[in-house]
């Protein structure tokens, strides 16, 4: 009698290298355990990092729960000496100036630098197939050498990324702007933004160098087997289509937003410890839609002025707020945590974003558009005011704002300059925070209509994520197409008698 006995099956090894930031080591992890939950059988994924940015991934992965730690391996490359950065400082995130951040950039940006220790790394494992940040557009090659597929991952959407792309690539379109561009390759209507508010690289005069890692960046992309992007299908559907008919990368797959869960109704765990429990505690007490979350992210400085502002502004509004500030040593203005009590919460370092937004007690969110805050509000169904500061959080800041509709400027066009330059950014007034949180709050007011549409939105992300959605569909294609490339298709029991 034939009787079927399963043969081990030849899981698919896939190695993931993010950028040094937090707001890409996150999203890194995350699509490293959708991949294997989509196929537990057949992939294995490992995140390989510095050392210093290790504790990142695994924080990433048990905010899923405890359960998922083992779910997703962690491999380190050494990161190199940089002067002037003290030894441990190897993400964006623990960079304790500004003014400091262009190192990690440097180092992160240098094939010479970057290339020996990853492009070890990565003969040493020999994966099934290279996913890689695109700063690191080297690796490309190194995957091509061991004959394994490369796709780059895009932790940002669409949007920004072509309207980077088309910006760098019409020569002479910022020079010529005369303080202001029209984003091109756009469909209308005309999306403008100051030159102040574009990111460096397009805004410092070119250089022979520039010029050749820009060259090289999109030669990469060309090359490469494919691009994954950390959106969904309904919400950048023109872009998107982009990508693909305009030629700049062979296939593209849209596979988020990589923050759910497999199952979307399921929750992320809030995590924070301490923190997270009390700032949970906390909005527990607040009426439903009443309080304003405000976070700017990982890598964002904001000056000690700047601060002081945001504070008086906030307690001039008289509305509730939940407010995560970056330093853990800043101090409020004399008798503020007095006249504020109860109505505000302030919480340094790090706080549950997913969960905080998702709280019923959470009306508003003040953000400087980082994608991964736009894709977790989008998720959760919060309407926004815009405070963008650094690289393409201007561009994403349209996208929100004139694109989605979903959301507002805090500081009105016209009212001063922003720039992301922080020398040229001028300060944003008490009185302007104030008027602006109070307004898009009160009922009636436009945090209502941008609620609706957010909503609405919201619906379509978590139908992405569920079976059958077109991210779902995108995440699996991913993996069958690779499988089929690299030959690794796992084969199907065999009869023996």
């Amino acid at each position: 009698m034939a009787t079927e006995t399963a043969m081990p099956r030849k899981k698919m090894r896939i190695l993931l290298m993010p950028f040094f930031a937090t707001s890409h080591i996150a999203p890194f992890t995350d699509l490293a355990f959708h991949l294997v939950a989509a196929r537990p059988d057949d992939v294995e994924a490992t995140v390989a990092v510095t050392p210093a940015n290790a504790l990142v991934v695994q924080s990433a992965l048990a905010r899923r729960g405890a359960s998922h730690l083992a779910t997703v391996k962690v491999a380190t490359y050494p990161f190199p000496s940089v002067d002037g950065l003290p030894p441990g400082v190897e993400n964006h995130s623990k960079v304790k100036a500004a003014a400091d951040a262009w190192r990690i950039d440097a180092v992160a940006t240098d094939e010479k630098l970057m290339r020996p220790g990853q492009e070890s790394l990565i003969r040493e494992h020999a994966p099934d197939l290279v996913i890689t940040d695109i700063h690191f557009w080297w690796n490309v090659d190194v995957a091509t050498d061991i004959g394994a597929p490369c796709v780059t991952f895009h932790a940002m959407g669409t949007f920004p990324t072509l309207a980077m792309f088309n910006l760098s690539r019409a020569a002479g379109a910022v020079d010529a702007a005369g303080g202001v561009v029209t984003l091109p390759g756009f469909p209308p209507p005309e999306i403008q933004v100051p030159t102040t508010e574009l990111p460096e690289m397009l805004r410092r005069q070119e250089t022979a160098d520039d010029r050749a890692t820009g060259n090289a960046v999109h030669a990469a992309h060309r090359r490469c087997f494919g691009l994954a992007v950390n959106t969904f299908f309904d919400l950048e559907h023109g872009h998107c289509e982009t990508f693909v008919g305009n030629g700049y990368v062979k296939r593209a797959y849209f596979v988020g937003p990589l923050s759910l869960s497999p199952s979307p109704s399921s929750p992320v765990a809030a995590g924070g410890g301490a923190y997270g429990s009390r700032c949970i505690d906390w909005l527990d007490k607040k009426p439903p839609q009443s309080v304003v979350y405000l976070c700017f992210g990982s890598l964002t400085h904001v000056s000690e002025a700047q601060l002081r502002e945001l504070a008086l502004g906030l307690e001039a509004s008289e509305k509730p707020f939940l407010w995560v500030v970056r330093s853990e040593t800043w101090a409020p203005p004399e008798g503020w945590e007095e006249r504020v009590g109860d109505r505000g919460m302030v919480v340094t370092g790090w706080a549950p974003q997913t969960a905080i937004l998702a709280h019923h007690a959470v009306g508003a969110f003040v953000t400087h558009c980082g994608w991964n805050s736009v894709l977790e509000t989008v998720v959760a169904g919060v309407p926004v005011l815009t405070w963008p500061m650094v690289f393409e959080q201007f561009i994403a800041e349209r996208f929100v704002t004139q694109v989605l509709a979903i959301g507002e400027r805090l500081w009105p066009a016209g009212a001063g300059v922003r720039s992301t330059r922080s020398e040229e950014h001028e300060l944003v007034p008490a009185g302007a925070v104030a008027q602006a949180v109070a307004r898009f709050v009160e009922p009636g007011g436009p945090g209502d209509a941008a609620r609706k549409r957010v909503k609405e939105l919201s619906v379509k992300a978590r139908a992405a994520m569920a079976e059958g959605g077109s991210s779902h569909h995108d995440l699996r294609a991913m993996i069958d197409d690779i499988m089929e490339e690299a030959g690794t298709a796992a084969a199907g029991p065999v009869l023996s008698g």
